[in-house]
């Protein structure tokens, strides 16, 4: 057992220094303990037979695609890179992802939903979000010296990837900003915090969120992601060209971008029926 704990230990402190989100970190190491009590041997020993043993029972599951590329993840970072042994996972193949098309709200939805809030703070986070198209994470992060009021934009220095950027603020954001922060005054350096002066909770902002979803109406369950998807799709309404907002939402590639032209109204409108070429 000693040289199984020595390799698990490892593949975290290598999954740390790969600066893997520590969720990411927590499925990993969770799917290879399940791994080692179905090898019953020291993680290093195994051969490719038995990893194929594991990869044949993990496909007899109730589990989505999703799960299941994470379980072979998991495999093919333990022997590609902790172990030093990426001949015994070269014949995982990751099962097709699905890519379900993103669901989006009306303004006039987004306006109930806001409205809904019985906390000023967590309404004035949503709207930001909405406002600027950010993940929850980096909104949480925020700190007031993000916000550049003389260039009308808010620095993103949490983002995926590690990867900085500016988002735009005009002036009905800055002027709900403005007013939050003169009536929290919130704890330096962070913008949202929670009573302790830690930055705010994903996880209570998502079941406010989820409350004032419920008491809008909209017969919708509202996640931050979904205004984060209405934020890019209303840009895209308004004509903003597709580079500026893979720039402002923080997409590495433009392809994830391009998802938006599927669910904006005005973008499928602008299609041409051939029928306009017939007499009928």
């Amino acid at each position: 057992m000693k040289a199984v704990s020595l390799s698990l230990s490892r593949l975290e402190g290598d999954l740390r220094m790969a600066d893997r989100a520590k969720g990411t970190i927590q499925q990993y190491l969770a799917s290879v303990r399940r791994f080692e009590e179905f090898l019953g041997t020291d993680l290093a020993e195994a051969d490719q037979e038995s990893i194929r043993r594991w990869v044949d029972h993990l496909r007899t599951q109730p589990i989505g695609p999703e799960r299941l590329r994470c379980h072979y993840s998991a495999l093919k970072f333990l022997y590609g890179r902790t172990l030093g042994q990426p001949e015994k996972v070269a014949f995982i193949s990751m099962p097709r992802k699905d890519s379900p098309l993103p669901t989006v709200l009306s303004p006039a939805e987004v306006q109930r939903v806001l409205d809904a809030f019985l906390v000023a703070k967590y309404r004035v986070f949503f709207a930001l979000i909405y406002a600027t198209g950010l993940r929850i994470r980096e909104a949480s992060l925020l700190q007031t010296s993000d916000i550049d009021s003389m260039q009308q934009v808010i620095h993103v220095r949490h983002g995926k990837g590690g990867r900085d950027r500016l988002v735009p603020m005009h002036s009905k954001l800055y002027g709900l900003l403005r007013a939050y922060y003169k009536h929290e005054r919130p704890p330096q350096p962070w913008l949202f915090t929670t009573k302790g002066g830690r930055p705010l909770c994903h996880e209570t902002a998502r079941r406010a969120l989820l409350c004032a979803s419920a008491v809008a109406g909209i017969g919708k369950v509202v996640t931050p992601h979904m205004l984060r998807h209405s934020f890019a799709t209303n840009l895209l309404d308004h004509g903003t060209d597709l580079r500026k907002i893979q720039v402002v939402l923080g997409h590495g590639s433009i392809r994830s971008t391009t998802i938006y032209t599927q669910v904006s109204p005005s973008q499928i409108a602008a299609v041409r029926s051939p029928l306009e070429d017939l007499t009928v």
